[in-house]
């Protein structure tokens, strides 16, 4: 069942507008489970459950994040992937423990465990209404994916998105070889001021990191953080985080 489903998604993946260079075979890290808790992040990759994060791949849900990463994309250049399209492909680093994760040391501890066997360690924090972002470092400090931590009960799993599908370390998909992008980090700004001006007048980048397929930017507004966005280093291509919520506080260690 596995397997089918794996190959259903690789061919879904294939034939998207969002998808960039060759794709590999799924990152055997992170395990891909679902979680069957009712957390706001509990029906992440499935649609079907009622948290907070409930339909963010599917579309089915009954929350304000329905179709999120369907085709509701900002532009032609968004990432969309199609109704339903990841099923039941989850990415869970760690199952849920049940306790609620109210601050970001609590966060920053959940991350810590969550990625101590692949050898990573949790780098900037970042708190939203609904829920924790968590970028995570390999040994030598740098930039290797991000995660997403359900506040109601601890489940740490792939952020969605740009992490998920573009990441070619620890993405579900790995690209074949090794060799740089085609965009470096002054395109990859140069291309996400173009498309915040067009899209989000105001908005401007507060950092830029470097990760495995694709750059990841922090943004604010009037000073205030106020959103993430992605561009794939092998084509441009630019994907808005939609997910978050409301901006509350960071911690960069």
């Amino acid at each position: 069942m596995v397997g089918a489903l794996a190959a259903a998604v690789i061919a879904l993946v294939a034939s998207a507008a969002m998808a960039a260079g060759t794709l590999g075979t799924p990152f055997s890290g992170p395990s891909p489970t679902r979680d069957n808790s009712q957390g706001s992040y509990a029906g992440m990759m499935v649609g079907q459950d009622q948290g907070r994060y409930a339909p963010m791949m599917g579309g089915q849900g009954k929350s304000p994040y329905a179709g999120m990463m369907g085709s509701q994309g900002q532009g032609s250049s968004a990432g969309t992937t199609g109704s339903s399209m990841m099923g039941s492909m989850g990415m869970v680093w760690l199952p849920s423990n049940g306790v609620p994760v109210s601050s970001i040391p609590a966060a920053r501890a959940r991350a810590t465990s969550a990625a101590r066997a692949a050898g990573l360690h949790p780098g900037e924090v970042m708190w939203f209404d609904n829920g924790f972002y968590v970028e995570l470092k390999d040994s030598a400090g740098k930039p290797a994916t991000e995660v997403i931590i359900d506040p109601r009960n601890g489940t740490v799993s792939t952020e969605p998105g740009p992490a998920m599908m573009w990441n070619t370390r620890f993405g579900m998909m790995r690209a074949n070889g090794g060799s740089a992008g085609a965009v470096d980090s002054a395109k990859a700004r140069n291309i996400a001021t173009s498309w915040l001006a067009a899209t989000k007048p105001g908005t401007t980048i507060k950092s830029i990191d470097a990760y495995p397929g694709y750059f990841t930017l922090d943004l604010q507004h009037n000073g205030v953080v106020s959103g993430m966005m992605s561009v794939n280093s092998s084509t441009g291509a630019v994907w808005y985080h939609t997910w978050h919520g409301t901006f509350i506080a960071m911690e960069d260690n």
